[in-house]
């Protein structure tokens, strides 16, 4: 249903911690203008966990305002209560997103079969297409793949982004599911690699700062030009890992402000990218052609 280059758009925030109006509208406006195609709106990147659930719902339905339908939007759903979820999910799908991101829940560490009656939950309760999140890196949850295929018979569950570290369980998504539900690559270096493997798209961090070259390097792939793409991951390739030299989203926001697109400022507990890592992260930006 969805495919491509999809970023996790990070949330800008003014230097008292409020949410800054004017850049999140330019970062909108920059994604639409670089062929991004698909923004999600308060997933991790955009700093989700410190977002109360007004701001959250706020920004969710400004970008599907600013967007007006130019390019598809995406709402980060997910929470450790399966009732907030709903919450979410459902003002996600009355503001006019066209589909929710769901996380598995954090902290709390259900049964697989209480993922999965998490998951249909949300799925029979609101009519919104609805992508499945796995990243046990943060949350200590990990959806196994028999479980996602349980939740791939499911209308409204079109897709699961995968980010468990492992390119062997995405490919065994692909072949026990990918044919009723899309698989996305969560992870960046290991995006060109996955969508090779039969992955409709990835949801992107890089994206934020390269989105022209994620867009075309995705498309590439699906166009089956394997040379052009590698070719545009290659420019990539150090952003790919010095994005992730702290914690996500400390260093896609220190490389936004670079850009001018935004202000540096981070919520606690996230602290400013530490300084032995700002010059890495401007090289990578200069090798992607993003400064």
């Amino acid at each position: 249903m969805f495919q491509g280059s999809m970023v996790a758009m990070a949330t800008p925030m003014q230097n008292d911690g409020a949410l800054d109006e004017a850049a999140l509208e330019r970062l909108v406006e920059f994604h639409i203008a670089q062929g991004t195609d698909a923004i999600v709106a308060v997933g991790t990147t955009g700093e989700s966990a410190t977002l109360d659930h007004q701001e959250h719902c706020h920004v969710m339905r400004r970008v599907v305002e600013i967007a007006n339908q130019r390019v598809t939007v995406m709402g980060g759903c997910g929470a450790n209560s399966t009732r907030e979820a709903e919450q979410l999910t459902r003002f996600a799908m009355e503001a006019g997103c066209e589909a929710a991101l769901l996380v598995t829940p954090y902290y709390n560490k259900p049964t697989q079969e209480g993922l999965y009656q998490h998951f249909r939950y949300l799925a029979e309760s609101v009519a919104i297409p609805q992508i499945l999140y796995n990243v046990p890196g943060r949350t200590g949850c990990d959806l196994l793949p028999e479980t996602v295929d349980r939740l791939a018979g499911i209308a409204n569950i079109v897709g699961i982004k995968e980010a468990s570290g492992s390119l062997e369980r995405a490919e065994e998504l692909i072949e026990r599911c990918g044919d009723r539900i899309d698989i996305y690559c969560g992870e960046d270096v290991r995006n060109l690699a996955l969508m090779n493997a039969g992955a409709k798209g990835c949801v992107s961090v890089t994206a934020n700062v390269a989105p022209n070259l994620m867009h075309r390097m995705c498309a590439a792939v699906l166009a089956n030009d394997p040379s052009e793409a590698e070719a545009l991951d290659a420019r990539m390739a150090a952003l790919h890992n010095a994005l992730f030299l702290e914690s996500n989203p400390i260093p896609v926001k220190w490389a936004l402000a670079e850009m001018g697109l935004i202000g540096p400022a981070l919520r606690l507990p996230l602290t400013p990218l530490s300084e032995q890592h700002h010059e890495p992260v401007r090289q990578a930006l200069k090798l992607a052609g993003a400064l």
